[in-house]
């Protein structure tokens, strides 16, 4: 069994969407953590306009629109999982007020000040933290806030294993003060910042692709690619549970000076 990981990226896209698509999140989270990062923003009402960048089929993106008023808008680069975010939008009675459209969170559609909150759960590594807090402020109304999360270090210094990882798969990753540090550089009041616990990476993430690592196998019998996409997830929840004591995800929300 290989240790050695591939950055996501390398495998094909449409084996990303399939195996991804059958899970209500694409990433580590949690609902409970979804309205915490939201209960530290402030102003919103019915006519704000909110944007979830890199939404993938909305799981978290539904979460907000059940916990918050206005208008949301989910953008993400594949259009199967924006054809799931709008079904799921319609299954639950959101699509008035919840639409997602095929779109990458480096050319976003809107126009100069016109958000009140942008939204963006495990995606902002994509563009980078700083690349990505810096472009989508323009977007965003005097006192609008941007929440994310983004994977940081717990510690200053790691085993080498789980640094050399990190050092492959996002070698921008950095210790929370200085996150921080660039939030606040990227013209942002930091407004709140907590670590995620250990259920969002386990029971809500990698433990449920279990079975669906078994009928995605199943379906592709024999496909060295779609064997190495599934070990590659395995590799990283080995990963995860041997070294969460270092690293993790943390919520970051700020508010535009």
């Amino acid at each position: 069994m290989s240790d050695e990981t591939k950055s996501i990226h390398e495998f094909d896209f449409n084996l990303i969407c399939e195996y991804f698509s059958s899970m209500e999140r694409q990433g580590p989270g949690s609902p409970e953590m979804t309205v915490k990062a939201l209960s530290f923003i402030d102003n919103l009402t019915s006519e704000s306009r909110i944007a979830d960048l890199g939404c993938g089929t909305g799981g978290q993106t539904m979460t907000l629109a059940r916990n918050a008023p206005g208008m949301i808008t989910g953008i993400d680069l594949f259009p199967v999982f924006v054809d799931l975010f709008n079904a799921n939008a319609r299954n639950l009675g959101l699509d008035n007020r919840v639409k997602g459209i095929a779109g990458s969170m480096d050319d976003l559609p809107f126009k100069d000040e016109e958000l009140d909150l942008i939204w963006s759960e495990g995606a902002i590594y994509n563009i980078g933290f700083e690349k990505g807090l810096k472009y989508w402020r323009k977007f965003l109304k005097p006192g609008g806030y941007v929440a994310v999360t983004e994977a940081s270090w717990f510690t200053e210094e790691r085993p080498k294993e789980i640094e050399a990882f990190w050092n492959t798969a996002y070698p921008a990753i950095d210790t929370i003060p200085s996150v921080l540090n660039i939030l606040q550089k990227s013209g942002y009041v930091p407004a709140a910042c907590f670590i995620l616990p250990e259920i969002c990476w386990m029971e809500n993430f990698y433990d449920l692709q279990v079975k669906a690592q078994e009928i995605f196998l199943e379906k592709h019998r024999g496909n060295k690619m779609a064997e190495d996409l599934v070990e590659n997830e395995r590799h990283e929840a080995r990963l995860y549970d041997r070294y969460k004591d270092y690293y993790g995800y943390v919520f970051y929300i700020g508010k535009k000076r």
